[in-house]
């Protein structure tokens, strides 16, 4: 009668929400106690109804008790079966007078009719968040209890939602159900597919107000606008410095810790990053999968042939206020910029210098790890620079690659040939400050002032 007469008697303390039935009140108050009085024996998975513990062992049993006698498909629920039969029958009998969609359940209409009224009757007792549905009520309150139910077979790791998990699981499977139409790549997630779809459709949905720059992902417009805030949320406990994203910090502080969790399978050289690993794997495998269309030039990288492509366009978006160079890249700017402000914003934490370069710092933190990961194939000696290991590989060659122009003198390092070339221009850029006369090499200069210190150098130097 209480069906008729609208009268619900039980109300809970928690959520307001009234029932016409003790036992569904009692049902109600299992969920905010998060009291799971039945276990299963198999598994120890708990619940808070004995007629879902019921349900759930079937999924040890594999017991389907009913079938459709129409197409032999079973089923563990009745009320699934009761759903899948009105497939056969074309029965949708409860319609939304709002928006004329149609379900086949009472409950699954009630549920959507809150989001027209905007109705959220679960509120979480311990940050006040409210939702819409019960199950995303529960799933919620896994935060806060530190629950995570649903555990990989193969792995071990676990999860609070079921959809996490199997994707989860196609991690162990290889399984790439979502597939392109056009070039027939395949992704394990929807979100991967509509991401690589844009490479083809070109879109770019989000976009910046003030620059007009455009992206593919709604977090990579985020990460932008710090650019324009100046906002660094994320800084490191080490060096002080800040970062727009917490991945960059990650990346950050395995340089401190000397943390290389990513290992090379064929030569057992580490990286700080996966991506670095996989670039490095292109050593092996000779891959450049990204060609310039104009002159044919191949890349490892597509960063590398973006830039690249700069040369034939002449491009250079970024100027500098202070003196008017141009830049094609913002890091190249910004890098740029700390010659006028003097800014070194990478201090070693050990000795305290200071770098205005991050990679100028991580080649100086090798000093005190005594870390030298380029080694020569030939004589074993090791390098903590790649282009020292460089340099030391035209010993073994005899290449010369720098030549005069001049006189046609050849030089296996730049640098020696810019020293040489003063034989030709007369530069001495080295001046003695106290006597004014001038040296081609600062190693000449450095001989000479043992004539006004009155220190005797061993050294024989050539002016």
């Amino acid at each position: 009668m209480r069906i008729h007469t609208g009268e619900n008697p039980f109300t809970s303390q928690q959520c307001g929400v009234s029932f016409t039935q003790k036992g569904i009140l009692n049902r109600d108050m299992k969920i905010h106690t998060g009291e799971k009085p039945y276990s299963c024996p198999q598994c120890g998975k708990c619940f808070d109804q004995h007629g879902n513990l019921k349900v759930h062992m079937r999924s040890h049993t594999g017991e389907k008790l009913y079938k459709c006698l129409q197409c032999g498909k079973s089923f563990d629920q009745h009320g699934n079966f009761k759903i899948h039969m009105k497939i056969h029958t074309g029965e949708s009998l409860f319609t939304c007078q709002q928006c004329g969609v149609s379900f086949r359940k009472k409950w699954i209409l009630k549920r959507h009719m809150r989001i027209h009224t905007g109705e959220k009757l679960y509120t979480c007792h311990e940050c006040g968040k409210s939702f819409d549905q019960n199950e995303n009520f529960k799933i919620h309150m896994r935060i806060h209890i530190g629950e995570n139910p649903l555990a990989c077979q193969q792995c071990g790791v676990s999860f609070r939602k079921k959809w996490i998990l199997i994707r989860h699981m196609r991690i162990h499977t290889g399984e790439k159900p979502y597939t392109c139409l056009q070039c027939g790549k395949s992704f394990n997630q929807h979100g991967n597919l509509k991401l690589h779809m844009s490479i083809h459709t070109g879109e770019r949905p989000f976009t910046c107000q003030q620059c007009g720059k455009s992206f593919k992902r709604k977090g990579n417009l985020k990460y932008h606008m710090r650019i324009h805030t100046g906002e660094n949320p994320f800084t490191s406990q080490q060096c002080g410095v800040s970062f727009t994203q917490k991945g960059i910090l990650n990346r950050d502080m395995k340089i401190h810790t000397g943390e290389k969790p990513y290992s090379c399978p064929q030569c057992g050289k580490g990286f700080h990053q996966h991506r670095n690993l996989k670039l490095h794997m292109k050593v092996h495998t000779v891959e450049r999968p990204f060609t310039c269309q104009q002159c044919g030039k191949c890349f490892k990288r597509k960063g590398n042939l973006n830039y690249h492509m700069t040369v034939h366009t002449g491009e250079s978006h970024f100027t500098c206020q202070h003196c008017g160079l141009s830049f094609t890249q913002i890091g190249s700017l910004n890098r740029h910029m700390r010659n006028h402000t003097g800014e070194k914003p990478y201090s070693c934490s050990q000795c305290g210098k200071s770098f205005d370069q991050h990679g100028n710092f991580k080649i100086h933190m090798k000093i005190h790890t005594g870390e030298n990961p380029f080694t020569c194939q030939q004589c074993g000696k090791s390098f903590n620079r790649k282009g020292n290991l460089k340099y030391h590989m035209r010993i073994h060659t005899r290449e010369k690659t720098y030549t005069c122009h001049q006189c046609g003198k050849s030089f296996d390092q730049n640098e020696k040939l810019k020293v040489h070339m003063r034989i030709h221009t007369g530069e001495r850029p080295f001046p003695c400050k106290q006597c004014g006369k001038r040296f081609k090499r600062k190693g000449n200069l450095n001989y000479h002032m043992s004539v006004h210190t009155g220190v005797n150098s061993s050294t024989t130097s050539v002016e």
